[in-house]
């Protein structure tokens, strides 16, 4: 028996899949959870094989929950379920180990097989996914520029942004003016508009 949690915050669709999955003979729900950030210690408590994780959730999102899983509760296998088939998503999903990424609107037919074949030692990516990251490519911006990008979400100043991450007005507007010319964007608003489409946020 495939022993799995669940973490997704929308409660119907949560509650479908979990009796969708139970049917299957070899699968079984053993803890369902709403937040991310309840993921870790749900996971240290029922032991389950695989963990099917939504990206978008409260307290702490899929990703970083994967991350937090492969140090503290490394036999847990992930495979993230998203809405969003965005290639940067992709990225860092590999990057934080995880071991299926498959759109929600894939048939529970499909995803019990990932399972089984993530349960299996697997890595499985929808493939229409991967070949959206494949001709995407990586982010075009630095670590620096990405953390001042994601901070102008705010719509703060630059001096207040400035002042929250430490940094002097001119280095943020230098970073801000660097990625809104990688990206190709004109204003601030449409550089973050490009970065959160591709997932690069």
């Amino acid at each position: 028996m495939i022993k799995l949690l669940l973490a997704e915050d929308q409660t119907m669709f949560r509650g479908a899949m979990a009796t969708l999955l139970d049917l299957e003979p070899d699968l079984e729900v053993v803890v369902q959870l709403s937040r991310g950030d309840e993921v870790v210690g749900a996971a240290e408590a029922f032991r389950p094989d695989i963990a099917l994780l939504d990206i978008e959730m409260p307290g702490m999102d899929g990703l970083e929950a994967a991350r937090h899983l492969r140090t503290r509760v490394p036999a847990t296998k992930v495979v993230i379920l998203t809405t969003f088939g965005r290639p940067g998503y992709l990225r860092s999903a590999v990057d934080a180990g995880v071991a299926g990424f498959l759109l929600k609107d894939a048939p529970v037919t499909e995803l019990a097989v990932v399972i089984r074949r993530v349960a299996a030692g697997e890595r499985v990516v929808d493939p229409s996914l991967a070949l959206a990251a494949l001709s995407e490519g990586a982010s075009p911006l630095t670590p620096r520029e990405t953390e001042v990008l994601a901070a102008a979400r705010g719509h703060g100043t630059i001096a207040e942004m400035a002042k929250g991450m430490h940094l002097s007005p001119g280095t943020v507007r230098n970073h801000l003016s660097a990625a809104i010319q990688k990206l190709g964007a004109r204003t601030r608003a449409e550089a973050l508009q490009i970065a959160e489409s591709k997932g690069w946020l």
